[in-house]
């Protein structure tokens, strides 16, 4: 007798994708951009989500939702910083999930946020699965990794809007192929951007902004 693993999944995500729809409703309720940033560990989300706080600050009214297994460590960056954030501790869980997300909603002062980060789990599998109710989906890529992460993880690179390929500092001492990468994401995602950065030094990350501050004047009602 043959197990239904692909039911429950449905059923799962079934009702996984209705309370994420909950969840955009209520942010375009109060005109916020949610961007979830998803990658594996140790790739920078956090130090994208700095850089890129510090840049809009004075620019608009940011709050950071921070998803981990446990602890406080990245959200407490964060709070140094006077802006508003939750911390998600899933105690094993492998990524955030809708209902997760809707409790961190619930604790964030919506009619002062224009635009919310949400750091997912580091893990480049469960978290491309399971919407979360936001606008934006952003992978990011250290490049110690290796250019042929979209062959071994193809699901997490064809639904995200942007990938960024974060420590470019270190491209002289890898061997990592950007054209064959480019090529590589493309051919997953030919609507996706990519956007070469480096968190240490800034180098890339006005193209980020840049395409951040696009995606909040057009809207999301």
């Amino acid at each position: 007798m043959s197990v239904k693993v692909l039911t429950i999944q449905e059923s799962i995500l079934g009702a996984n994708e209705e309370k994420a729809a909950s969840n955009r409703e209520l942010l375009n309720k109060h005109g916020i951009l949610a961007v979830n940033i998803m990658s594996s560990p140790g790739a920078g989300k956090t130090s994208l989500i700095l850089q890129t706080t510090g840049h809009f600050q004075g620019k608009a009214r940011l709050a950071v939702i921070e998803g981990d297994v446990a602890s406080t460590v990245d959200a407490d960056k964060v709070s140094e910083r006077g802006i508003p954030v939750v911390q998600i501790n899933t105690e094993g869980g492998c990524h955030l999930d809708a209902n997760m997300t809707s409790r961190a909603l619930d604790n964030l002062p919506l009619n002062e946020i224009d635009l919310l980060f949400i750091e997912n789990v580091g893990n480049l599998i469960c978290p491309a699965e399971f919407a979360l109710g936001e606008h934006k989906k952003v992978m990011l890529l250290s490049a110690p990794e290796g250019d042929d992460k979209p062959y071994k993880y193809p699901p997490m690179f064809a639904g995200v809007d942007v990938v960024l390929v974060n420590k470019t500092d270190l491209l002289p001492y890898l061997e990592f192929d950007m054209t064959a990468f480019n090529k590589a994401v493309s051919g997953l995602n030919p609507n996706a951007r990519i956007f070469p950065v480096s968190c240490k030094t800034g180098e890339g990350l006005e193209k980020w902004f840049s395409w951040l501050e696009t995606e909040m004047k057009r809207g999301h009602q």
